[in-house]
């Protein structure tokens, strides 16, 4: 799933830089990210969010704004409406190029961008806040010391984040005048507030005024322990995750039928990395990968622990049905699995003696007032599952190349 990247017009006329993450298959919906004050459509929060959202069947477009990253035009001359304008140019764009977005999500002051844009935007549904001021003037704390100098002089520039910025007095004077509470109150549309109770940037009490000004449907999750650029994986990993599945509730994010699942199941890479691959199985999206150790990003569980999560998920499933059907009191089941290479000497009921083998191990847990008598026969039943038995018989697997898509 490479991503696509392109340019489209500001209301300027200046090209935007953007980038078009896909999920493998047909989108369940379309959604647009605005990055954080001074970063930029591949800073880590922007990155990972995105690719965690497009591994559970979510678009996402995301840009740098203008004058920052590969985008045209002057820092120094833009301000936050103009942030505004250009995530409407975006989503205008998405709408006669691709699909209008469905879902806005914004981090720090892109968050507050997403508040006041998303009045304009009427196929939008949800949007997203993470880590965002409640008042855009709040990003003027980040360079205070310069503010006198700024009024007087006009433009001064400022260090943010170890990097030069153009400030201009009409930049202080734009956030001065923006009503983002009046914005909130009138979104009528369901809103996610996402905040870490440690951010020392943008503090928590931010989320409690932007949740207590909007009307429902609204929601507020806990980042707890996340920094405020949300740097780290596992962080940007839950919030995606968080947001794909309370999207849900508001979306229609049914995918149209594709011509992927023909084949039954689709595994194709997503060029995250060395060895990430995307899987889909009918509705359904997964991703694989290698852990780091190997030289993968450790995004999802490897080839063998799909294999043994079939087994283990088919060894219990037949364990339950055989249980329902004789009406055994069996409460709960589970089953610990692992795969290893032995040598083929230390098997004693294996027909190969010399070199290795796979072997896989399975300890099946049986909850529950059951007698000796039920629990060996259950135990018997494991063996009957469907892939058990196909992993211990003998395997045809023809392969063929498949021409065109």
């Amino acid at each position: 799933m490479p991503s696509e990247r392109f340019d489209f017009p500001n209301t300027r006329g200046e090209k935007l830089s953007a980038l078009l993450d896909r999920p493998a298959g047909t989108p369940t919906a379309f959604a647009l990210f605005a990055h954080c004050f001074t970063c930029g459509k591949d800073n880590l929060a922007a990155k990972r969010i995105a690719e965690g959202l497009t591994e559970r069947g979510i678009a996402v477009l995301r840009f740098d704004f203008t004058g920052l990253g590969a985008s045209e035009g002057e820092f120094a001359n833009t301000g936050f409406s103009s942030n505004v304008a250009d995530l409407v140019a975006a989503a205008n764009h998405m709408r006669v190029m691709l699909h209008a977005p469905a879902i806005l999500i914004g981090h720090s002051l892109g968050g507050a961008a997403v508040l006041c844009a998303a009045g304009e935007l009427p196929e939008v549904r949800a949007v997203v806040t993470i880590a965002a001021p409640a008042d855009p003037a709040h990003v003027v704390g980040l360079f205070q010391q310069h503010v006198a100098d700024i009024h007087a002089q006009g433009e001064v520039e400022v260090k943010l984040a170890g990097r030069p910025f153009r400030i201009r007095r009409e930049f202080l004077q734009d956030v001065a005048d923006q009503k983002l509470k009046q914005h909130v109150a009138s979104l009528r549309k369901a809103l996610l507030v996402m905040h870490s109770p440690v951010d020392d940037t943008v503090g928590i009490d931010n989320a409690s005024t932007i949740f207590i000004a909007a009307k429902h449907p609204k929601s507020f999750v806990s980042l707890d322990g996340a920094d405020h650029l949300i740097s780290r994986r596992r962080d940007a990993v839950y919030a995606a995750d968080l947001i794909a599945a309370w999207a849900e509730r508001y979306l229609d994010m049914i995918p149209e039928p594709d011509v992927v699942p023909l084949e039954g199941v689709l595994v194709e890479e997503t060029h995250n990395g060395k060895f990430e691959q995307a899987i889909i199985a009918g509705p359904h999206r997964y991703v694989a990968d290698e852990p780091i150790s190997v030289g993968g990003n450790g995004t999802g569980p490897s080839p063998y622990e799909y294999l043994l999560a079939a087994l283990g998920a088919c060894t219990s499933m037949t364990i339950r049905l055989y249980a329902e059907r004789k009406q055994l009191p069996l409460r709960h089941v589970s089953v610990h699995l692992r795969h290893d290479k032995i040598h083929a000497q230390d098997c004693e009921n294996c027909e190969t003696k010399v070199g290795m083998i796979d072997q896989i191990s399975r300890a099946i847990v049986l909850d529950g007032d059951l007698d000796a008598g039920q629990r060996e026969k259950l135990m018997e039943i494991a063996d009957k599952c469907p892939v058990h038995r196909t992993l211990s018989s003998e395997i045809n697997i023809k392969t063929r190349e498949r021409v065109g898509a």
